[in-house]
């Protein structure tokens, strides 16, 4: 069995939203020793399934997205499962928008889609039904690609930025996620009750979870890398109080204790947050 993803640029006017795309392509499902399991990241996540469908299981729901459907996933707190839906090849794009960048494209309250998966049309209705269709209807990926940009483009252009929000969240995401509720408080002014509002509503979570979400960021993506003992020895502790913080943390994000998850095989939730 091969996986593959593939970096995709997005257009220029999309770049400040955008973390990242990328096509994923498999010849069929993954293997059945793989946790196949995707840590949370703290983005917002946009897929188009244009070859077999997948499925994701999390808080013991099953959402399945079918061939040639649209799915927005709201921000995601819990252990994530993926897999293909049929034993047979499969292609996917990816848009993952960054924490800042979502509320952007959608008029919606996004704490409604936190730790879910939803059709897109089930969203916009109409206006997903006729990008569902568009891009089913054209044959080569790269032209898939073209269309859901250029619709991203059109929905930017129907919602203004809010500073604040965005400014807390650059203050989290430099910080690594070290910055405090307080120190937001003192920098913008507003209350902490106004600024997990404010968050609830653009993102589908509060300042401090989104915090916690990048400070584990730190570890995971140094365990990918295979600099683990890197990141123990140096900045353990500016990310956590005490060994007990980081197990329980640990378990949140992935549902098991390190030790137990040292002993799995977790290839294919490597790649994805990599790629």
């Amino acid at each position: 069995m091969q996986i593959k993803f593939r970096h995709i640029e997005p257009h220029p006017m999309l770049k400040s939203y955008i973390e990242k795309m990328w096509v994923f392509e498999s010849s069929g499902r993954m293997p059945v020793d793989d946790l196949k399991l995707v840590v949370p990241n703290g983005n917002i996540k946009l897929t188009v399934a244009f070859r077999n469908g997948i499925v994701a299981a999390m808080n013991g729901q099953v959402f399945a997205s079918k061939e040639q459907s649209i799915s927005l996933t709201g921000l995601v707190d819990v252990p994530l499962t993926l897999d293909v839906d049929e034993d047979v090849a499969t292609g996917t794009i990816g848009v993952e928008f960054s924490p800042h960048g979502a509320y952007r494209f959608f008029h919606f309250s996004f704490d409604e889609i936190k730790n879910k998966i939803y059709p897109l049309n089930d969203i916009l209705g109409n206006i997903g039904t006729q990008l569902e269709e568009q891009i089913a209807n054209t044959g080569p990926v790269e032209r898939k690609i073209f269309l859901l940009q250029q619709f991203l483009l059109k929905q930017l252009s129907l919602h203004k930025e809010d500073s604040i929000f965005e400014y807390c969240v650059e203050k989290i995401q430099s910080s690594k996620g070290k910055i405090t509720v307080k120190e937001l408080e003192k920098k913008t002014g507003y209350s902490s009750r106004w600024l997990n509002m404010k968050f609830a509503g653009h993102l589908g979570t509060a300042p401090k979870n989104l915090s916690s979400i990048f400070r584990f960021k730190q570890y995971y993506q140094a365990l990918t890398n295979g600099n683990e003992n890197v990141f123990m020895k140096n900045d353990f502790y500016e990310y956590y109080y005490d060994q007990s913080h980081f197990i329980k943390t640990f378990k949140r994000y992935t549902g098991l204790s390190p030790a137990r998850f040292d002993n799995r095989i977790n290839d294919f939730g490597k790649k994805f947050y990599e790629v």
